[in-house]
């Protein structure tokens, strides 16, 4: 198993970056002809951006600074109920809980997770093997993907090697250092373990640092984790640390906005949802290829109503959009003042690279 195991691990870890940038790239080229960009980016002309390890948002006259570089091990649990969706994810409850009734599913994510080494963050099942589709009804045929969040990959690693030596490429031969090393360096800083057999299914398993992780919740340096999580995910360990929840949040809210640059006056919920489920696929080169043109659809009509708790309240209070509930309709004011408030509570790397392209700065 050795040279292909090898090889799709490399695959997942070293492409996901590159393809993940196409698709922001690409929805740069959109919102760089959005009505009232040019007016609002001739301001940011002068700014100095720091997006590695730190980012300030302003929105609604709320800042939210994070820091990526504060060194903590804040302890997690794993989660009573695995089918638990992110959401509800900060002390402010301003983001809701969404959670999934499964009895088939009941209890395997958790004795899965649990079967790994101590030390995990974060962790969240996500994909058509945990989540149903309109195209593969049965989730138990499919593959179950898994993002396990960690502080020290190199010690996470050292410690699942010694526990599950089975689930690793002939890199195990050169140590957890060069496994973290190739973690870190290559591709979206995920280190996958792919077709592994646990507890009657196949999974594949993410390893990222929760730095890493942060910074692209707030940056969207690739788009790859922080473009999983702007669809429903099926939370196992519930993360503690502060800026990780802060992050989280972040980044659903510049979905949001986002999307809202790309829609027009007037679309649907399923429009909307469609549209930020898309943000992360619009560039892959799979989608053209080997993946159903539909996935973004199969996705979303199956599990709109996880969809609608997870953006509801994001959708509620936003002062510049109107939604009519029972008709699921809504709309949205194209004014230089809309423009210029979804603008500004885009991702930092978004704007640099909107920047870049028009204005060569």
């Amino acid at each position: 198993m050795g040279l292909t195991h090898m090889y799709r691990g490399l695959l997942f870890s070293s492409s996901v970056k590159n393809m993940c940038t196409y698709s922001v790239m690409k929805q740069l080229r959109i919102l760089a002809n959005s009505s009232g960009s040019n007016k609002f980016l001739l301001k940011f002309k002068s700014c100095d951006f720091s997006f590695q390890r730190s980012i300030h948002l302003n929105h609604q006259n709320e800042k939210l600074a994070v820091n990526t570089e504060k060194k903590s091990e804040p302890k997690s649990g794993l989660n009573k109920n695995p089918e638990t969706i992110i959401s509800n994810i900060n002390s402010k409850k301003e983001l809701n809980l969404i959670k999934r009734d499964n009895s088939k599913q009941k209890g395997i994510y958790s004795e899965i997770v649990g079967s790994f080494p101590e030390g995990i963050q974060m962790a969240f099942a996500y994909g058509s093997g945990a989540f149903q589709q309109e195209n593969s009804p049965d989730v138990n045929k499919n593959v179950l993907d898994f993002i396990l969040v960690v502080d020290m990959p190199r010690r996470w690693h050292r410690l699942n090697l010694d526990k599950h030596p089975h689930h690793y490429s002939f890199l195990k031969r050169f140590g957890p250092h060069t496994i973290a090393r190739v973690q870190e360096r290559y591709g979206a800083g995920v280190y996958f373990n792919t077709l592994v057999p646990m507890q009657g299914r196949v999974i594949k398993y993410g390893v990222i640092s929760t730095a890493r992780l942060i910074t692209d919740l707030l940056d969207w340096e690739s788009l790859y984790i922080s473009g999983r999580l702007h669809k429903p995910v099926s939370l196992i360990v519930e993360p503690l640390n502060e800026q990780l929840l802060t992050a989280l949040k972040v980044n659903l809210r510049s979905a949001f906005h986002a999307a809202l640059l790309l829609l027009p006056d007037m679309f649907t919920e399923v429009q909307l949802y469609s549209t930020i489920a898309g943000l992360s696929y619009a560039g892959d080169f799979r989608m053209s290829i080997a993946e159903d043109r539909n996935k973004v659809s199969n996705i979303v009509k199956p599990n709109l109503q996880l969809f609608r708790r997870m953006y509801g309240p994001i959708i509620m209070e936003e002062e510049h959009l109107t939604w009519w509930q029972p008709e699921g309709q809504l709309e949205q004011a194209l004014t230089f003042h809309s423009r210029h408030h979804h603008l500004k509570c885009l991702p930092g790397q978004v704007l640099y690279g909107l920047l870049m392209q028009k204005y060569q700065v």
